[in-house]
Protein backbone atom coordinates (compact mmCIF):
# COMPACT_ATOMS: atom_id res chain seq x y z
CA UNK A 1 0.00 0.00 0.00
CA UNK A 2 1.82 3.09 -0.73
CA UNK A 3 2.02 5.99 1.78
CA UNK A 4 0.45 9.35 1.34
CA UNK A 5 0.22 12.42 3.33
CA UNK A 6 -2.68 14.63 3.22
CA UNK A 7 -1.26 18.15 4.74
CA UNK A 8 -3.71 19.38 6.64
CA UNK A 9 -3.01 23.24 6.29
CA UNK A 10 -0.14 24.62 3.43
CA UNK A 11 0.87 27.83 2.98
CA UNK A 12 0.01 29.21 -0.58
CA UNK A 13 -0.43 32.28 -1.41
CA UNK A 14 1.72 34.04 1.49
CA UNK A 15 -1.45 32.73 3.47
CA UNK A 16 -2.41 29.79 5.72
CA UNK A 17 -5.06 27.81 3.65
CA UNK A 18 -6.51 24.33 3.61
CA UNK A 19 -4.96 21.55 1.85
CA UNK A 20 -7.21 19.03 -0.07
CA UNK A 21 -3.83 17.55 -2.01
CA UNK A 22 -2.19 14.56 -0.47
CA UNK A 23 1.39 13.73 -1.95
CA UNK A 24 2.16 10.01 -3.01
CA UNK A 25 4.98 8.24 -1.50
CA UNK A 26 6.18 5.02 -2.63
CA UNK A 27 6.71 1.85 -0.04
CA UNK A 28 9.20 -0.38 0.42
CA UNK A 29 9.57 -2.61 -2.24
CA UNK A 30 6.59 -0.80 -4.30
CA UNK A 31 7.48 -0.16 -8.01
CA UNK A 32 6.04 3.00 -10.06
CA UNK A 33 4.46 0.78 -12.78
CA UNK A 34 2.34 -1.43 -10.12
CA UNK A 35 1.54 1.29 -7.70
CA UNK A 36 -2.58 2.11 -7.60
CA UNK A 37 -2.98 5.55 -7.34
CA UNK A 38 -6.42 6.33 -5.41
CA UNK A 39 -9.05 8.85 -6.86
CA UNK A 40 -8.72 12.27 -5.87
CA UNK A 41 -6.23 15.39 -5.72
CA UNK A 42 -2.52 13.64 -5.64
CA UNK A 43 0.94 14.39 -6.46
CA UNK A 44 2.77 11.54 -7.26
CA UNK A 45 6.18 10.92 -7.61
CA UNK A 46 8.39 11.75 -10.97
CA UNK A 47 8.79 7.57 -11.79
CA UNK A 48 5.14 7.02 -11.23
CA UNK A 49 3.74 9.70 -13.66
CA UNK A 50 6.24 8.31 -15.89
CA UNK A 51 4.95 4.88 -15.83
CA UNK A 52 1.48 5.65 -15.70
CA UNK A 53 1.49 8.76 -17.84
CA UNK A 54 -1.17 7.92 -20.18
CA UNK A 55 -3.81 6.99 -17.41
CA UNK A 56 -2.91 9.65 -15.19
CA UNK A 57 -2.80 12.54 -17.57
CA UNK A 58 -6.77 11.68 -18.06
CA UNK A 59 -7.58 12.57 -14.95
CA UNK A 60 -8.40 16.64 -14.49
CA UNK A 61 -6.46 17.17 -11.18
CA UNK A 62 -3.17 15.30 -10.83
CA UNK A 63 0.33 16.86 -10.01
CA UNK A 64 3.90 15.85 -9.98
CA UNK A 65 6.48 15.81 -7.81
CA UNK A 66 10.03 15.97 -8.06
CA UNK A 67 12.76 14.26 -6.01
CA UNK A 68 16.19 16.29 -6.11
CA UNK A 69 18.49 14.76 -8.28
CA UNK A 70 15.55 14.82 -10.91
CA UNK A 71 15.55 17.52 -13.73
CA UNK A 72 12.39 19.94 -14.29
CA UNK A 73 12.83 18.82 -17.84
CA UNK A 74 11.65 15.31 -17.40
CA UNK A 75 7.79 16.98 -16.96
CA UNK A 76 8.82 19.93 -19.78
CA UNK A 77 5.58 18.57 -22.18
CA UNK A 78 3.42 17.84 -19.59
CA UNK A 79 3.39 20.94 -17.61
CA UNK A 80 0.02 22.23 -19.02
CA UNK A 81 -1.64 19.84 -18.08
CA UNK A 82 -0.37 19.59 -14.49
CA UNK A 83 -2.06 21.51 -11.39
CA UNK A 84 0.65 21.36 -9.17
CA UNK A 85 4.53 20.61 -9.28
CA UNK A 86 6.28 19.78 -6.18
CA UNK A 87 9.75 19.53 -5.35
CA UNK A 88 11.08 17.41 -2.29
CA UNK A 89 13.07 19.00 0.26
CA UNK A 90 14.26 16.03 2.07
CA UNK A 91 16.63 17.45 4.05
CA UNK A 92 16.70 20.76 5.02
CA UNK A 93 20.43 21.41 3.92
CA UNK A 94 19.57 20.14 0.18
CA UNK A 95 19.54 23.19 -1.80
CA UNK A 96 18.90 21.15 -5.19
CA UNK A 97 15.42 22.03 -4.99
CA UNK A 98 15.93 26.04 -5.70
CA UNK A 99 17.50 25.61 -8.83
CA UNK A 100 14.67 23.07 -10.03
CA UNK A 101 11.69 25.84 -9.38
CA UNK A 102 13.97 28.10 -10.78
CA UNK A 103 14.23 26.32 -14.08
CA UNK A 104 10.58 25.55 -13.74
CA UNK A 105 9.34 28.72 -13.37
CA UNK A 106 12.07 31.01 -15.80
CA UNK A 107 13.40 28.52 -18.53
CA UNK A 108 10.16 26.54 -19.14
CA UNK A 109 7.86 28.67 -18.29
CA UNK A 110 5.73 26.77 -15.27
CA UNK A 111 2.81 28.93 -14.31
CA UNK A 112 1.08 26.46 -12.05
CA UNK A 113 1.27 26.20 -8.39
CA UNK A 114 4.21 25.47 -7.34
CA UNK A 115 4.93 23.56 -4.09
CA UNK A 116 7.43 23.20 -1.52
CA UNK A 117 7.49 19.50 0.20
CA UNK A 118 9.42 17.80 2.72
CA UNK A 119 12.21 19.20 5.36
CA UNK A 120 10.45 22.91 4.90
CA UNK A 121 11.28 25.03 7.61
CA UNK A 122 10.84 29.03 8.09
CA UNK A 123 14.07 30.08 7.26
CA UNK A 124 13.82 28.53 3.81
CA UNK A 125 10.55 30.16 3.04
CA UNK A 126 11.88 34.15 2.09
CA UNK A 127 14.77 32.33 -0.95
CA UNK A 128 12.08 29.87 -1.85
CA UNK A 129 9.40 32.23 -2.54
CA UNK A 130 12.52 34.53 -4.72
CA UNK A 131 13.02 31.16 -7.49
CA UNK A 132 8.91 30.67 -7.59
CA UNK A 133 7.61 28.53 -5.35
CA UNK A 134 4.28 30.28 -4.07
CA UNK A 135 3.00 26.83 -1.82
CA UNK A 136 4.55 25.78 0.79
CA UNK A 137 3.65 21.93 3.06
CA UNK A 138 6.14 22.92 5.91
CA UNK A 139 6.94 20.39 9.00
CA UNK A 140 4.03 19.05 10.41
CA UNK A 141 6.00 19.33 13.97
CA UNK A 142 6.32 23.21 13.79
CA UNK A 143 4.18 25.87 13.76
CA UNK A 144 2.49 27.21 10.23
CA UNK A 145 1.79 30.14 11.15
CA UNK A 146 5.02 30.66 12.55
CA UNK A 147 6.52 29.65 9.25
CA UNK A 148 4.49 32.02 7.63
CA UNK A 149 6.59 35.20 9.18
CA UNK A 150 9.55 33.73 7.18
CA UNK A 151 7.70 35.32 4.29
CA UNK A 152 8.21 38.91 5.71
CA UNK A 153 11.62 38.68 7.10
CA UNK A 154 12.95 40.98 4.30
CA UNK A 155 11.51 44.27 2.63
CA UNK A 156 13.58 44.88 -0.45
CA UNK A 157 16.20 42.40 -2.31
CA UNK A 158 19.31 43.10 -4.22
CA UNK A 159 19.53 40.73 -6.48
CA UNK A 160 17.31 39.87 -8.97
CA UNK A 161 15.34 36.63 -9.43
CA UNK A 162 12.09 35.38 -10.50
CA UNK A 163 9.83 37.36 -7.84
CA UNK A 164 11.85 40.70 -8.95
CA UNK A 165 13.63 40.19 -12.40
CA UNK A 166 15.51 43.97 -12.17
CA UNK A 167 18.63 44.00 -9.22
CA UNK A 168 18.25 46.98 -7.02
CA UNK A 169 20.84 48.89 -8.82
CA UNK A 170 18.62 49.24 -11.74
CA UNK A 171 15.23 50.18 -9.51
CA UNK A 172 16.80 52.81 -7.75
CA UNK A 173 16.95 56.23 -8.55
CA UNK A 174 20.24 57.57 -10.12
CA UNK A 175 21.93 60.45 -9.44
CA UNK A 176 23.52 62.49 -5.94
CA UNK A 177 21.32 63.88 -4.13
CA UNK A 178 22.52 67.79 -3.05
CA UNK A 179 23.00 67.29 0.09
CA UNK A 180 25.37 64.24 -0.16
CA UNK A 181 27.78 66.46 -2.61
CA UNK A 182 28.94 68.88 0.36
CA UNK A 183 32.12 67.74 1.90
CA UNK A 184 31.06 67.27 5.38
CA UNK A 185 27.77 65.21 3.85
CA UNK A 186 27.12 62.33 6.48
CA UNK A 187 29.58 63.28 9.20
Amino acid sequence: MPNFVLHKQIIKHREVVEDDWSVLRLAEGETPEAVEVPEGKFIVPLPVWQAQRESLSQRAEIGVWLAPDEQAAAIKEDLQRLKVVAVDFPKFSDGRGYSTAFNLRKRLGYNGELRAIGDVLRDQLWPMSRVGFDAFATRQDRSIHDALKGLTVFSETYQASVDQPLPLFRRAPRGTPPELTDVGAGI
